[in-house]
């Protein structure tokens, strides 16, 4: 028996983490270290379970009016009050929660990915295809973004698409420049010369080799954009060149606020801090993430 059990002892093979798994301890480890922005992170996904979830749990219907309890106050039957036309706006800015955040992350989401393609092609082949690419970057870069938003939406014409794409056409020069710059000092490492003198494919070097080790700072870049992104979908609606009514977008809420400032001023007291809310987790959550992934932060 003493034998049956030290030999088994011996054949157990200790258990060795993976190293995915021991790079997101590491990083939740450095992630931990900032309060705030753990505190982040944390408000980030009560939101989008929030936004997932509470449509299904409220009592209301976020378009029905009933004008009959228009402007009342917040209660304990309507936590938030109710609008103008006797909505309930608790309701509202739950379902309009998702609608928000799903602008601002698909925008950045498409802003990403054609910023990212651009910014490797100009940075990894340079000479006149570089110029080309940021130079039509510059010519985005020279408008500010929401002025920008604006005169592409007055082009295609507001509505919940056409703010994402106005959007996520703003995103893509930011992308491109920050990628660009991270190839340019990625590309002539020694290990991607010798990926080259082993005959390795342009497609290869760059998603195999080059990506993965600059995919730090797009992932800081697009935590930080989805809050801009938010901002610019909510001031667009305020404008009514974003999400058109009835649909329940916080700055649709917003603007309908904008009346009665004086006589009921719950309308935008709410939609305002959810807005600011959002912005304000991702922001935090962003720039923990800054610190958790530089490489000149590791000890």
């Amino acid at each position: 028996m003493n034998a049956e059990k030290a030999s088994s002892e011996v054949t157990q093979v200790p258990k060795v983490d993976s190293p995915l798994k021991r790079a997101m301890k590491d990083f939740y480890n450095k992630l931990k270290k900032n309060k705030t922005a753990l505190f982040g992170g944390y408000l980030i996904i009560f939101l989008i379970v929030v936004a997932i979830v509470g449509p299904y749990l409220t009592s209301f219907n976020p378009s029905e009016t009933d004008y009959s309890v228009k402007l009342q106050g917040p209660s304990a039957e309507h936590w938030f009050g109710t609008d103008h036309h006797g909505r309930d706006i608790f309701t509202r800015i739950i379902h309009g929660l998702g609608i928000t955040m799903g602008i601002g992350f698909f925008s950045t989401l498409i802003g990403s990915i054609v910023g990212i393609f651009l910014g490797i092609v100009s940075g990894y082949y340079g000479g006149k295809i570089d110029s080309v690419i940021m130079r039509l970057m510059d010519i985005l870069l020279a408008f500010p973004g929401i002025l920008l938003a604006l005169a592409l939406i007055s082009i295609l014409g507001a509505s919940l698409q056409n703010v994402v794409i106005a959007i996520a056409i703003f995103a893509i020069p930011t992308f491109a420049r920050i990628v660009r710059g991270s190839t340019l000092a990625t590309k002539n490492l020694e290990y991607i010369d010798a990926m080259r003198a082993l005959g390795a494919s342009d497609i290869r070097i760059i998603f195999k080799h080059i990506f993965p080790n600059i995919l730090s700072p797009i992932i800081v870049q697009a935590s930080l954009f989805i809050a801009t992104a938010v901002l610019s979908a909510s001031g667009l609606s305020f404008l009514g060149l974003g999400v058109q009514p009835p649909s329940p977008e916080l700055g649709a809420i917003l603007s309908d606020g904008k009346d009665f400032m004086w006589d009921a001023g719950h309308i935008a007291l709410f939609p305002g801090l959810g807005i600011m809310v959002i912005v304000l987790a991702f922001n935090v959550f962003g720039d923990g993430l800054r610190d958790a992934l530089d490489p000149k932060m590791k000890n």
